[in-house]
């Protein structure tokens, strides 16, 4: 099943708005979806998936590099997330569509796809539904390449321990967070990563996937890159009960001792699975 909390929020307007605000000023959703699309091998494509699609920042990254002929459809389950969409990015090879990832086998003619990718939300679904279905869709030999948080898949680029030079804003949030409100953090590290690599392979296989290639990579930015990411309602901290204001408060106050232009450091686990080339 997905995790309870991957839908909660995303279907809001404000939470649409301040998503479709960050990637639009900042690169990191620009930059892993031009990863995740070179990873397809779109050169040939005439039907592409881009699963979990949000406001459209991959599937601009799949136009880029699919054929003038190929089409685009852009799955997600949040409305108000495509609503956005729709109304910033236009092209005549991008349809969109609202429904779960689990269903992206009743919005894709089977074996016909050439591509599914899905950029930093595969933890909100239930994987093993998705593969399966992924798996349906797709044509022999084609893609679904995907990525996975490192906090998610319990991995760590080396740049971000090398690169670090303070204690991260989530650290800093925690502090201000039970120094005001008497909220205590989690312990840290305490809980096994939801997605690692061995859980993955796993189901991929169960879902007749081969794995092509893993790579753990980083994603560099800067401090006011990751607040303006923090300042978007789902991505807010800390959990609790807390009000959007007093995350706000909290936040800007965990901010004020760092230095905007000081260096981040966030891992990816990257995967690029296929269906297999040969038949069932």
């Amino acid at each position: 099943m997905a995790p309870q909390d991957a839908v909660l929020g995303w279907d809001e307007d404000t939470t649409a708005e301040a998503y479709a605000a960050f990637t639009h000023d900042f690169p990191m959703y620009g930059d892993t979806s031009r990863d995740l699309a070179h990873r397809a091998h779109l050169t040939d494509s005439r039907l592409v998936v881009d699963l979990c699609g949000g406001t459209g920042a991959t599937a601009k990254a799949i136009l880029a590099l699919a054929p003038p002929g190929a089409h685009v459809i852009s799955l997600d389950n949040a409305a108000a997330m495509q609503r956005i969409g729709r109304r910033t990015l236009t092209d005549p090879r991008l349809s969109w569509v609202t429904a779960p990832a689990e269903h992206v086998d009743h919005h894709a003619p089977a074996g016909q796809v050439d591509a599914v990718v899905c950029n930093s939300a595969i933890w909100k679904t239930d994987i093993a539904a998705v593969f399966a279905a992924a798996r349906r869709v797709l044509r022999p030999g084609g893609r679904f390449v995907f990525n996975i948080g490192g906090g998610f898949a319990g991995v760590t680029h080396p740049d971000e321990q090398t690169g670090r030079t303070g204690p991260s804003l989530n650290t800093l949030i925690h502090q201000v967070a039970a120094r005001d409100h008497g909220y205590t953090p989690p312990a840290a590290d305490s809980k096994s990563p939801k997605l690692p690599l061995a859980s993955v392979t796993e189901h991929l296989a169960a879902a007749g996937l081969d794995l092509v290639d893993t790579e753990v990579t980083a994603q560099h930015s800067t401090m006011a890159e990751k607040r303006a990411w923090l300042s978007i309602p789902v991505f807010a901290r800390p959990a609790g009960d807390f009000t959007h204001a007093q995350r706000m408060e909290i936040l800007k106050k965990a901010y004020a001792q760092t230095s905007p232009d000081a260096a981040t450091v966030t891992s990816w686990l990257v995967t690029v699975t296929q269906r297999a080339s040969r038949q069932p």
